[in-house]
């Protein structure tokens, strides 16, 4: 088949690196002809360009594909759609994230295409936003849901959610896990001394990560609050916060004022290949993001061996199973949140227990390869579909 993927920015994120390795895949598992159309990989978080090119994945810059609106730009983008499709003539178009989503698949239903298949990473309206935002970013996807033939969520609550929005019936969607290489994070221990004593951490220490960017909706400030009262009952208790982003200067003042400044460290911006070192550092992990589809970093968590502590939002309780991989908390809920991540960094038995069952439920759901094989079958049932219409 000839597959042309589209997503908006190519920066480090979980759904640009489950959508280089599905291309990948295709390519590699499937010989499949694969193209891979975005924007220009701008922002703090970093590129995934020279990752995508380095794997093999044929790669098109539309320049002026960026993430705000803007009308002049965005017809700009949708036209260079549209000139891809003519010249590509693709079997499949793939469409992620929901600038590139909307002008991909308005796109390719107007060339005729014979699959087009969206996969939802994380709802694009939700309750943080305006009314106003959050009742047009809906329409847009009704809109958009109208002109594909299948929508991929990368969890069942996406597919609730959009369901009861009335995006789409629920036979149009199917949930596949986002995938990713689980090999190294299952192998990740290996690196956990030499990295913990890079950052400056002793065996005796406790170490608590939190591996997101540095922006709005995160939960960064809760979580340093939380930590803040642990702190104050474990004094072997370090934290570890990898990422980057405009919120930083905010941040490093409030663990100063909490007076956590010799406990926590900062890594900054990290490569997505340093990540499985990283959360090999720690003891257990905690995500207090309040909005995400399923966070690519609790199911890498729970694979390198680290239980987890979550916000029980989206599609968190599918790999967060309440006292078996680790710990739902309501978002907001700081005080239960310090509970927990004192209940769990008391205790190396909990820690190991809920670890050994996370590792063996994440390592086939999440494989890349598992991935692919879904994503292809339905490609497959979707183009015989069409051959017979």
């Amino acid at each position: 088949m000839r597959v042309l993927h589209i997503i908006t920015r190519l920066i480090v994120g979980g759904a640009q690196e489950n959508t280089i390795l599905n291309c990948q895949d295709l390519q590699n598992q499937y010989q499949d002809d694969v193209l891979l159309v975005s924007g220009p990989g701008l922002g703090p978080e970093g590129s995934l360009e020279a990752d995508a090119r380095g794997r093999g994945v044929p790669l098109e810059i539309i320049p002026a594909l960026k993430r705000p609106i803007h009308p002049m730009r965005d017809w700009q983008s949708y036209c260079a759609i549209a000139r891809i499709l003519r010249a590509y003539h693709p079997d499949v178009v793939h469409t992620h994230s929901g600038k590139a989503g909307l002008l991909g698949r308005l796109a390719a239903y107007r060339a005729n295409v014979g699959v087009i298949v969206h996969t939802v990473h994380g709802a694009p309206f939700h309750r943080y936003q305006s009314r106003p935002a959050r009742i047009f970013f809906r329409q847009c996807e009704r809109l958009a849901a109208a002109r594909c033939h299948a929508i991929i969520s990368v969890a069942d609550a996406m597919t609730d959610q959009l369901v009861a929005a009335k995006v789409a019936p629920r036979e149009k969607f199917t949930t596949i896990y986002s995938g990713m290489e689980v090999e190294s994070f299952l192998q990740a221990n290996k690196q956990r001394q030499q990295v913990r004593h890079e950052l400056g951490f002793t065996d005796d220490d406790v170490v608590v990560g939190k591996f997101a960017r540095l922006f709005h909706l995160k939960g960064h400030q809760d979580f340093i609050a939380a930590i803040a009262k642990v702190a104050r009952r474990m004094p072997q208790l370090r934290v570890v916060l990898v990422g980057d982003g405009i919120l930083r200067p905010a941040l490093e003042q409030q663990i100063m004022t909490a007076g956590l400044a010799d406990r926590v460290r900062l890594t900054g911006l990290v490569p997505p290949q340093q990540i499985p070192q990283l959360l090999a550092a720690t003891d257990l992990v905690v995500h207090t993001s309040l909005r995400e589809g399923l966070a690519r970093v609790l199911p890498q968590a729970l694979l390198a061996g680290r239980p987890v502590i979550s916000y029980d939002i989206d599609g968190a309780s599918e790999v967060v199973l309440e006292r078996e991989t680790g710990f739902l908390v309501q978002p907001g809920d700081v005080d239960t949140l310090a509970e927990r991540i004192y209940e769990l960094a008391h205790s190396d038995k909990l820690r190991g227990q809920m670890a050994q069952t996370g590792s063996q439920l994440c390592a086939k759901r999440f494989d890349h390869q598992q991935m692919t094989s879904q994503i292809h079958e339905l490609y497959q049932r979707l183009t015989r579909k069409h051959a017979l219409s």
